[in-house]
């Protein structure tokens, strides 16, 4: 049995074939191995992966402060192609010549208005009418309404309402107001002599000294000394400096922006800044004090310049301190020469109304001082005309006191003389006229229009030489005004002026005569006349109309 089981464990071996028996054994081995090659792949795969991955986080946190660096760069410059000899280089704007000025001419001959010229705004005649445009000054500070609040008021100005105060003093805002105004080419050129005239005799120092100012004269006819009336050479020389310099800011030229006259306006206002007390005072009385304060608030307001303000606002302070009380204590009036009295004057308190107007309009506080001068011109102007309530506003004349006495409401006339006498041309009525128009009298208004009938009817000047006070005031409040008044005033005034102004003969060209002048103060002299005539002839532009030039009387 055991051999059956043998033979057929044998028989059976024998149908298994040897090549078959291999290839089942290999395909064993083979299934096997690629089992394992799989295996190991996928692992080598995410060992690779891993390993990038963490090689990526490692470089991204080590470069990332790195990536925040700018790397340098190396500019190579390429030179420009050569240029044909025909070939001009290009500028970025145009220069211009600083010597260029207005296509004016002086001549004696009475000139058209300038509306009839071609004068094109681009074609400046100055530095900085196109490179620096001159700041104009507070936007709100128009004549044509007023402030609430605080009592205070709007400067004076009103040509378009942004404008500002200054608004019209220079480049195409100058031309345009000139024309509008009635101006001519003949008046441009008096205004540009009498700046050069202030210039030559300017003293090395600054000044304009009432009396050594003729030390400065460059040539064989010299100029003559003037003599101080009712004060010292000092102080008629602080007055002096103030007009100069009120008379190039009102053609536009101040001491920081380029032109032809910076440097003689710096002078002129370091050398009043120089003088100033402590207390901020110039000079001595309210008269040099409010003038020199003028031209320090208005170079202040075209500029910004903050060396003025302190200087500026010091002179303001001043002013306000000596204002006049009403007895109540409740609000201010006028001015006298120094301290409050009850003595208003009309012509100190013009100086110090105009010096507080170009403050504001710089941006400096004047408090409510205003308010008060708006009481004492009320208050004077009614004690001087009782009947004004049934005055026409339209025919009617009314008048203005010297000085108005605030225990006794007495008021005297002509400069002292208790008597009204029309005619002389010695009364107040312009310095009303004019703080009339400051203080926010408009058209129709009976004070503003029964002064202004009074200036025409008595105080147009006939010729050369007049009242150049009178002449500046009164030039000042027609302009106001406007229409036909101003129209009749002035194709008398410009062309007298134009026609009296020294030309051509040594250090006297530019400048206007004053020896037969008749009014308080007129023998400071040659300064002080040619300063008057100057400002008159700017009046076109140093301050725009209230009334835009609507008044149609």
């Amino acid at each position: 049995m055991i051999e059956e089981k043998t033979d057929g464990a044998t028989e059976d071996a024998e149908l298994i074939d040897p090549a078959t028996e291999d290839a089942a054994a290999q395909d064993d081995t083979d299934g096997g191995n690629r089992r394992y090659a799989w295996m190991v792949s996928w692992l080598v795969s995410g060992a690779l992966h891993a390993t990038a991955l963490l090689l990526a986080g490692t470089i991204y946190f080590l470069t990332a402060d790195a990536e925040q660096e700018i790397p340098p760069v190396r500019l190579t410059s390429i030179p420009p192609p050569p240029m044909k000899k025909e070939d001009k280089p290009k500028e970025e704007r145009e220069l211009l010549d600083p010597k260029v000025v207005l296509d004016i001419e002086s001549k004696n001959d009475v000139v058209a208005p300038i509306t009839q010229l071609d004068l094109p705004d681009e074609n400046s005649s100055r530095e900085e009418e196109n490179d620096a445009p001159v700041p104009k000054g507070r936007e709100e500070a128009v004549a044509d309404s007023e402030m609430g609040g605080q009592g205070a008021f709007m400067a004076i100005g009103a040509g378009g309402g942004s404008a500002g105060m200054f608004g019209s003093r220079t480049g195409g805002g100058r031309k345009r107001a000139v024309g509008r105004g009635g101006g001519s080419k003949g008046s441009e050129s008096s205004v540009e002599a009498a700046l050069r005239w202030f210039k030559k005799h300017q003293a090395p120092t600054g000044e304009w000294h009432v009396e050594k100012y003729v030390a400065n004269c460059t040539e064989a006819q010299k100029c003559e000394p003037g003599r101080p009336e009712h004060c010292d050479a000092e102080q008629s020389t602080v007055a002096l400096t103030g007009y100069a310099v009120l008379a190039f800011l009102g053609a536009g030229y101040d001491h920081k922006t380029p032109n032809r006259y910076r440097q003689v306006v710096k002078l002129g206002l370091d050398w009043l800044v120089a003088q100033q007390k402590p207390d901020g005072l110039l000079g001595v009385r309210n008269y040099e004090h409010p003038v020199a304060t003028m031209a320090l608030a208005e170079a202040y307001a075209m500029t910004s310049d903050p060396a003025l303000r302190g200087p500026a606002q010091k002179a303001v302070d001043l002013l306000v301190s000596r204002q006049n009380q009403d007895a109540s204590g409740g609000y201010g009036l006028g001015w006298d020469y120094t301290r409050p009295t009850n003595r208003n004057d009309s012509s100190v308190t013009g100086w110090c109304v105009m010096a507080l107007k170009s403050a504001y309009a710089g941006g400096i506080n004047v408090g409510n001082s205003m308010e008060g001068a708006k009481q004492w011109l009320d208050k004077a102007w009614k004690a001087t005309n009782p009947g004004w309530a049934s005055l026409d506003p339209y025919k009617g004349l009314s008048d203005f006191p010297y000085t108005w006495d605030t225990a006794s409401n007495v008021v005297h006339h002509n400069f002292g003389s208790p008597v009204l006498v029309r005619g002389l041309g010695r009364d107040c009525a312009p310095m009303g006229l004019v703080c009339a128009v400051f203080l926010g009298h408009r058209a129709g208004d009976i004070m503003l229009e029964t002064l202004g009938n009074h200036v025409a009817e008595f105080q147009t000047p006939q010729k050369y030489p007049t009242n150049t006070y009178y002449l500046y005031y009164n030039t000042l409040g027609m302009f106001q005004l406007g229409g036909k008044r101003w129209e009749a005033w002035n194709s008398k005034v410009r062309d007298m002026l134009i026609g009296a102004q020294r030309k051509g003969d040594g250090c006297f060209d530019g400048s206007w005569d004053w020896t037969a002048a008749d009014f308080p103060g007129a023998g400071n002299g040659r300064v002080l006349s040619t300063a008057y005539c100057t400002l008159s002839l700017e009046v076109y532009y140093r301050y725009a109309q209230v009334q835009a030039g609507k008044g149609k009387r």
